[in-house]
């Protein structure tokens, strides 16, 4: 006579099976993680733009012949950061980071952030310095460099990216303060920019 399988213990069998399927679908999903500089949601001050647009920040106090003369960064070939280029989350919003270097040019409103932020750290866990050509962005490989080109008067500076933002309205990039005093946009604090991603290996 053959056995009889009682059916209460066969949905049962079922569900565990389909629970542990689902279980491997969730952990198959992208990991996110969040950047560890700048936080989202700051606003500027009522009726100024100071420090690029973000509340408290200004300018350095050296002087300009002396901002005048710091070099643009050197474009060169560098590992992109384990964890800094991960897929993260802001305000609900989901940012997928370039993971290698292909061809970028975009047009936008670039800030600036200062001393408010001078010695933090950046999103790649690097120190922030106003005083060096660098700048934040939200999906541009950590670390990359990036020709920044002033569209109004034309002037042009290459900065390394290795922070994550701006995530403001519809600003673009945030420049250090060195690379927004070069461009000319200290003083009305943001600009419209062309963004063009260095690729490794060619001459500039």
């Amino acid at each position: 006579m053959g056995e009889v399988r009682s059916p209460s213990l066969l949905i049962i069998v079922l569900a565990l099976v389909l629970g542990a399927c689902s279980s491997t679908r969730q952990h198959a999903r992208p990991e996110i993680v969040q950047p560890s500089s700048r936080q989202p949601g700051e606003r500027p001050p009522p009726g100024g733009s100071a420090g690029g647009f973000y509340k408290d920040d200004g300018p350095g106090d050296r002087p300009l012949a002396e901002l005048e003369a710091i070099p643009d960064a050197v474009p060169r070939r560098e590992t992109l950061h384990r964890w800094a280029n991960r897929p993260y989350e802001i305000d609900g919003v989901l940012h997928i980071p370039m993971r290698q270097w292909s061809a970028y040019r975009v047009r936008g409103t670039a800030s600036w952030y200062g001393r408010r932020y001078h010695g933090r750290n950046t999103s790649n866990g690097e120190t922030y310095d106003m005083y060096a050509m660098s700048a934040a962005h939200r999906v541009l490989p950590l670390p990359s460099f990036a020709r920044i080109t002033h569209l109004a008067n034309g002037r042009s500076v290459i900065v390394r990216v290795n922070d994550r933002g701006p995530f403001i309205g519809d600003r673009e990039i945030d420049l250090s303060y060195a690379a927004a005093q070069r461009l000319g946009i200290v003083r009305q604090g943001a600009a419209e920019v062309e963004i063009e991603l260095l690729l490794p290996g060619k001459d500039y």
